[in-house]
């Protein structure tokens, strides 16, 4: 599935739902999924003995970008364009495939 093909399955599942909510509050739940991301990445890197299995921070991820795709689709932005037009040609920092930029920035 492409990022395109992502994107209009989930304005077609909850689009209606998401409008109503506005960015607003729809971005609200994608900082709730990022925060629960960063749990699963915690323990999982910590090695607790709840740490998350490798499924369920698929998952995760999976809803991280859901709600990404979400709030693109209340602002009408087409995320695969929008990806293509700033990472397409190589890094945005040095136009590099793979980046040369320094450390010290952020690319």
């Amino acid at each position: 599935m492409t990022i395109g093909e992502f994107q209009t399955l989930i304005r077609e599942m909850y689009h209606d739902k998401d409008a109503a909510r506005g960015v607003e509050g729809t971005f609200l739940w994608l900082t709730e999924e990022i925060g629960e991301l960063a749990t699963a990445l915690r323990t999982h890197v910590s090695g607790s003995a709840s740490a998350g299995t490798k499924r369920e921070l698929a998952l995760e991820f999976a809803d991280v970008l859901a709600w990404l795709a979400t709030i693109a689709n209340v602002v009408d932005v087409d995320l695969e364009a929008a990806i293509a037009a700033k990472y397409g040609a190589g890094c945005p920092g040095c136009g590099q495939r793979a980046c040369n930029c320094p450390n010290s920035e952020k690319p």
